[in-house]
């Protein structure tokens, strides 16, 4: 059972790394575009048939221009998503997105327990009935 938790969690992991590579267009075969959020097996085919035909792609502009249906919207977010021209992401494009933040719980305000003025009261006079013993009469 425990071998087959762990597989799970190895594969998960594996995968995970998958999903955050960038890929470049210029390298990438028709999986690897399909794996880009935003570009489906119609996208991917035109993109390689584009390169084939022209040569690889010079730039995000050179991209934009060759690949019909990709514009200046829709190519920040396929470099968002993890598409790069040459190993460049598209310049003027957003960072990712950040982790969208939950609502949190605040978290009590700390009180002193009942037990705990006791204790404090009985360690401070301890403190003190050290100090007078120690000291000179």
């Amino acid at each position: 059972m425990f071998k087959k938790l762990l597989l799970a969690v190895a594969t998960l992991v594996a995968t995970m790394g998958f999903a955050f590579a960038q890929v470049d267009v210029n390298k990438a075969d028709q999986t690897a575009l399909d794996g880009i959020k935003g570009i489906g097996p119609k996208t991917s085919k035109v993109i390689i048939d584009e390169r084939t035909k022209g040569g690889a792609f010079k730039d995000w502009p050179d991209f934009e221009k060759r690949v019909k249906g990709v514009g200046k919207k829709n190519a920040a977010k396929l470099s968002q998503a993890g598409l790069t021209v040459n190993g460049q992401a598209l310049a003027d494009a957003p960072a990712a997105a950040p982790m969208a933040k939950t609502p949190m719980a605040k978290a009590p305000a700390k009180t002193a327990s009942p037990m705990a003025a006791p204790a404090a009261a009985s360690a401070k006079a301890g403190a003190s009935g050290a100090a007078s013993a120690s000291a000179p009469k």
